[in-house]
């Protein structure tokens, strides 16, 4: 993951809807944003946990999906700007081959179902109520006909044919509410840093989890209490 000061570290939320958290979100966070047209989603979806196969070529198996974390929904500005508007229908929005087909409207959709997915998981995490409108968006996005698997002749995985952002959305969706629902739920966090926002799923054994990332958050709170107990020795 790249941070917009052009750092790098590793973030591993946990759950695939909680890596769609960091493409941007509501008010101020609209300055990550780099969900701008189809091929912007299309790459998100490619670099996400999901199996590969949904970006350009449209290979089969599990690939992208493996890695924790998309590259791209970093608040960095990797995505397009030019406000392509790819159709369904039109081959794939990030070029010919791409497994996924998703259209303008879509990626308004996929800033909508993450923003709503924001304010749901902050609310989780202060133990406060969903907003109706927010569990609405989420409910609708998750009535749709996910992205399916299929098993090809020679034994191997592969996606189905057909794949919209309609169908990505709903399998965000989904992952949310059986996240929300699930044993896992009482163990979604914000990061322990005071200027970070980053939310993730504790799948840890002992539940003891604090940073989004060790290399970023967890070394710069190790360095200021280093800090810290040097200074107060030498007082």
């Amino acid at each position: 993951m790249r941070h917009p000061d052009g750092s790098s570290f590793r973030f591993d939320p946990g759950a695939l809807c909680l890596e769609l958290l960091p493409t941007g979100g509501p008010g101020p966070l609209a300055y990550f944003e780099v969900l701008r047209d189809p091929a912007d989603l299309v790459r998100w979806a490619e670099e996400s946990r999901l199996p590969g196969g949904l970006g350009p070529g449209g290979a089969s198996g599990p690939g992208a999906g493996d890695a924790p974390g998309p590259g791209s929904a970093s608040g960095s500005d990797s995505g397009s700007a030019s406000g392509s508007d790819s159709s369904s229908g039109s081959g794939g929005a990030s070029g010919g081959g791409s497994a996924l087909v998703v259209s303008a409207a879509e990626v308004v959709g996929a800033r909508a179902l993450r923003d709503a997915l924001w304010r749901l998981v902050e609310a989780r995490v202060a133990g406060e109520r969903p907003a109706p409108d927010d569990l609405a968006v989420l409910n609708d996005a998750a009535a749709h006909p996910p992205l399916t698997p299929r098993l090809t002749a020679d034994g191997t995985w592969a996606w189905g044919p057909g794949g919209t952002g309609t169908g990505l959305l709903s399998t965000v969706a989904r992952d949310a509410v059986d996240l929300f629902t699930g044993a896992y739920a009482h163990r979604i966090r914000v990061c322990g840093a005071h200027d970070c926002r980053l939310l993730f799923v504790d799948t840890s054994r002992p539940g003891k989890r604090r940073w989004c990332s060790m290399e970023r958050c967890g070394n710069r709170h190790k360095v200021r209490a280093h800090r810290a107990r040097n200074s107060a020795a030498d007082a």
